[in-house]
């Protein structure tokens, strides 16, 4: 099988409310892939174990307190499941993340009613892991607050640093972008006239000038929405939203 590269620290760093590292535990009997998760993660910052099976992960929670789980559904002596019920007897609120070679929707259910946050099937993006379990910790309040980040499917944008990124690429955009884009991510799946965003963006009335907005939002796509399913939709005669794909 062929494994994922790990991914590089594009991602918001995300840290425990106390400011320390987020701690994961990922436990893989493929001794490579295992390390590769390690290393994508340490990339973000998070302070990371691993094993390599169902008895070395139940030696290393008792020594190592995790945030969050990453588990391999299908191993030897002990699944992914079983493991979970018995970490979960230690630590009953950890979220799990479960990784499994199948990717039958009975054994996504399997996984789900087993206690598991969310579910990746191999062969997976990196990329993807890393965002699925940056929502799990976030959902889980796990996380320092953040205020200042918002998000939308995998668009990210950090009013404090003034950063764009999505699916982990940085995108450069100018103040006024920027300010647009903040206004379409703090309203979300909601429709946003053209006399609003001028209100809001530009703080004064353009009178018979608003196709400004037309002309910013379509610099908006060039940058956001290049190779990528777009993100930010024209209503016509309402204005625009902007909103994650299905």
């Amino acid at each position: 099988m062929e494994h994922p590269r790990p991914a590089p620290a594009a991602l918001p760093k995300l840290t425990r409310a106390d400011g320390s590292p987020i701690r994961a535990l990922v436990v893989d009997d493929e001794p490579e892939l295992a390390d590769l998760m390690r290393r994508g993660l340490e990339m973000t910052g998070w302070d990371v174990t691993t094993a390599h099976d169902g008895f070395q992960a139940l030696k290393a929670v008792r020594g190592f307190t995790p945030d969050v789980l990453v588990l391999d559904v299908m191993m030897p002596g002990m699944d992914g499941v079983e493991l979970l019920q018995r970490i979960r007897t230690i630590h009953p609120d950890v979220p799990a993340l479960f990784l499994t070679a199948k990717d039958a929707v009975s054994d996504k259910v399997l996984g789900l009613q087993a206690g598991g946050d969310d579910y990746v099937s191999k062969p997976f993006s990196m990329k993807e892991v890393l965002l699925r379990l940056h929502r799990i910790v976030q959902r889980a309040g796990i996380t320092a607050p953040q205020f200042a980040l918002l998000t939308v499917g995998d668009l990210t944008l950090n009013k404090d640093t003034k950063t764009v990124q999505r699916a982990g690429a940085d995108i450069s955009l100018t103040s006024t972008e920027f300010e647009l884009l903040k206004f379409l991510m703090e309203n979300p799946r909601h429709v946003l006239s053209k006399s609003r965003i001028l209100d809001r963006v530009w703080n004064y009335d353009f009178g018979g000038q608003s196709n400004i907005v037309e002309l910013y939002i379509s610099y908006l796509r060039k940058k956001v929405d290049a190779g990528h399913e777009a993100m930010i939709h024209t209503v016509r005669g309402s204005g625009y939203v902007i909103k994650p794909g299905p």
